[in-house]
């Protein structure tokens, strides 16, 4: 009984052999792979992390500061070379990266680019939400590497006043504000910041792109500075109320009352509504008008690589088109 039982489990492993010598034996691919890790599926859920590519190159450039990095940390690669700056743009290379990257940007597109007035070509520059703290953008240069042609970006006014020169300081952004930085030269002289006012100037010079209409209405102006007994002066109201947002009034009718002649000409026009305005929580809308003060157009039509510098010459931001 013994006997047949030992022949019965040698034919047991003989059949076993046959079938692996058929499948491929020691020539099928499993017995070259070693042991290996289920996916989370097939373990039964759970999730595996993937790690995204840099978008930096390693090399031996100078280490990047994280922008709005608290410990004032950088990005080094393992070997102890630094991240340096992202992928070439079109064909020439970013640069040192400034620590202002990702925290002040500039949208990826020249407006009116190869236009004959250098007044219709503008680029935005904008500012974080979320970048803490104000940015001074004064000496930063705006460069095409493309052409060679360079720019710093001068001083600014904050508040102009119309009939005078007016002082220049640093343009400075808050958090979530933004500069429109024209190429041509400014239709009132200087650099400066937008209000719900300034639409005024609109009446005497062209602005490219146009300035905000956001002027207080004619007939609210009337209510609140004309003085007592306004109502009373029906040919006065009635002529407000053909009145446009941001319209000055040159020469106001022959018929108006003295009153009215003094309203018109005191609260309807730039200088006034300021003097009247500046103190409320609107006044300032957070957009700059930069004016690099060209006679000819900065970027090219096409084949182009726009640059924004910091103050020590390390890139901001940039595209190509």
């Amino acid at each position: 009984m013994e006997i047949h039982d030992a022949w019965f489990f040698i034919g047991v492993f003989v059949f076993i052999f046959l079938i692996w010598i058929a499948t491929g034996g020691p020539l099928h691919p499993i017995a070259f792979t070693g042991p290996s890790l289920s996916l989370p599926g097939q373990l039964g859920g759970g999730t595996y992390l993937s790690l995204p590519r840099s978008p930096y190159d390693i090399g031996t450039g100078n280490s990047v500061v994280l922008p709005g990095s608290s410990n004032g940390g950088s990005v080094s690669g393992s070997s102890g070379t630094s991240a340096s700056s992202p992928s070439p743009l079109g064909g020439i290379a970013f640069g040192a990266v400034s620590p202002y990257r990702g925290i002040v940007s500039l949208t990826h597109y020249v407006s009116g680019a190869g236009s004959s007035n250098p007044g219709n070509e503008y680029v935005v520059i904008s500012v974080s939400p979320n970048a803490g703290v104000p940015v001074d953008l004064s000496e930063w240069t705006l460069q095409s590497d493309a052409s060679g042609n360079a720019v710093v970006i001068p001083k600014g006014t904050r508040m102009p006043t119309s009939g005078i020169v007016n002082a220049a300081q640093d343009i400075i952004l808050n958090p979530g504000e933004q500069a429109i930085v024209i190429s041509g030269q400014s239709p009132i002289g200087a650099s400066f910041e937008e209000n719900k006012c300034i639409g005024y100037f609109s009446t005497f010079q062209h602005f490219s792109p146009p300035l905000p209409l956001t002027c207080p209405l004619p007939s609210s102006e009337l209510t609140s500075f004309y003085g007592t007994g306004y109502i009373r002066d029906d040919a006065c109201v009635n002529y407000v109320n053909t009145l446009t947002r941001c319209q000055v009034v040159l020469t106001p009718p022959p018929n108006a009352s003295t009153a009215c002649q003094n309203f018109l000409v005191k609260y309807l026009n730039y200088n006034g509504c300021v003097d009247a305005h500046r103190d409320d929580a609107d006044f300032e809308d957070g957009t700059w008008r930069i004016y690099l003060g060209r006679t000819t157009p900065l970027w090219r039509t096409k084949n182009e690589v726009v640059k924004l510098v910091d103050v020590n010459g390390k890139t901001v931001d940039a595209f190509s088109y």
